[in-house]
């Protein structure tokens, strides 16, 4: 008996990217692979896998396939809106101070785009799905993370001033390879130049580890978390994340930010991502929050199995590729 299409798209699409992620973590808990094994496969998946299969994407398309204004838009509109409604919360609920509240905020908004976007996109709708994916990438890389430190700064009391935070985050910004290889690949493209057959080959094949390797990535770093932090508190800062910005998201792309059924859906889903692992960088960095954004990122993660297998289930039997 064949399976409903919503039911289908749960199993073939959702039910493999989280069992990637599930390996990874049981590995982890056993004792198969430890931390220095978790560090190794980020270490190739950050500066080689995801980089060749985002230059060799963007070699093979161009600028005009990855900009989308509306999308632009909806998207950080929800991110923004998301985060002045966690600010809000955390100082009536915790009197939490403009520091504190920058980074609730950070963490009820910043989707595991590079991740987990990328490779569910490319699991779900095949090579189409990669320019919302590397569109949302490079924005949480630059805007998110610039809008957080300069926000920290300000209120963090760190006394190097706005001006060496704008500049400290402009030089990540050019030595990030999920920023760098996409902005190359457009460089190629525009240039009119192919790419190799021999490089493609080897592109390909560096790409095509992408995916698997940053799922079990998660799951190797989801193995190392505990939970000791407010549970209350980490948890309206989950439920904000997964069903609150992607609500907020599909609104603005509704009303004030129409576009095509397949960005309207990317921008949703894309806004549903758990919570990345770079705010804990961001954290740790500050020496604030630290604990907290640690368990935000296990719980929003676990949790959104159930709120990325719903909008699968809407999304994904319109637009899976043929």
């Amino acid at each position: 008996m064949a399976l409903a299409p919503p039911m289908s798209a749960v199993i073939n699409v959702a039910l493999p990217v989280f069992s990637v992620i599930l390996l990874g973590f049981l590995s982890g808990r056993v004792g198969l692979l430890g931390p220095a094994s978790s560090d190794a496969l980020n270490t190739f998946v950050y500066w080689i896998a995801l980089p060749a299969l985002l230059f060799v994407a963007m070699a093979r398309s161009g600028v005009e396939d990855l900009v989308n204004w509306s999308f632009m838009g909806a998207y950080l509109g929800g991110i923004y809106a998301v985060w002045a409604l966690a600010a809000v919360l955390g100082s009536a609920l915790h009197r939490a101070n403009a520091a504190i509240m920058m980074l609730q905020g950070m963490n009820a908004t910043f989707s595991n785009t590079g991740y987990m976007g990328i490779p569910l996109f490319v699991a779900a709708f095949g090579p189409a799905g990669l320019p919302p994916a590397l569109l949302a990438t490079v924005t949480m890389s630059a805007i998110c993370i610039g809008t957080a430190v300069i926000g920290l700064e300000l209120f963090g009391g760190t006394g190097r001033g706005v001006g060496r935070a704008l500049a400290d985050v402009g030089l990540a910004l050019i030595r990030n390879p999920l920023v760098v290889a996409p902005a190359l690949g457009v460089a190629w493209s525009a240039l009119g130049l192919d790419v190799p057959i021999a490089a493609e080959t080897l592109f390909d094949l560096l790409g095509a580890a992408a995916s698997p390797c940053a799922l079990f990535a998660i799951g190797l770093f989801m193995a190392t978390q505990s939970l000791t932090s407010d549970l209350a508190e980490i948890g309206w800062i989950t439920v904000i994340k997964l069903i609150w910005q992607p609500l907020i998201t599909w609104w603005l792309a509704m009303t004030l930010f129409p576009m095509d059924p397949f960005w309207t859906a990317s921008a949703v889903i894309l806004a549903a991502l758990p919570t990345g692992a770079l705010t804990f960088v961001i954290a740790q960095r500050y020496d604030l929050y630290v604990q907290r954004t640690s368990a935000v990122i296990l719980v929003s993660t676990v949790a959104s199995v159930f709120t990325l297998s719903v909008l699968l289930a809407i999304y994904g039997p319109r637009f899976a590729p043929a």
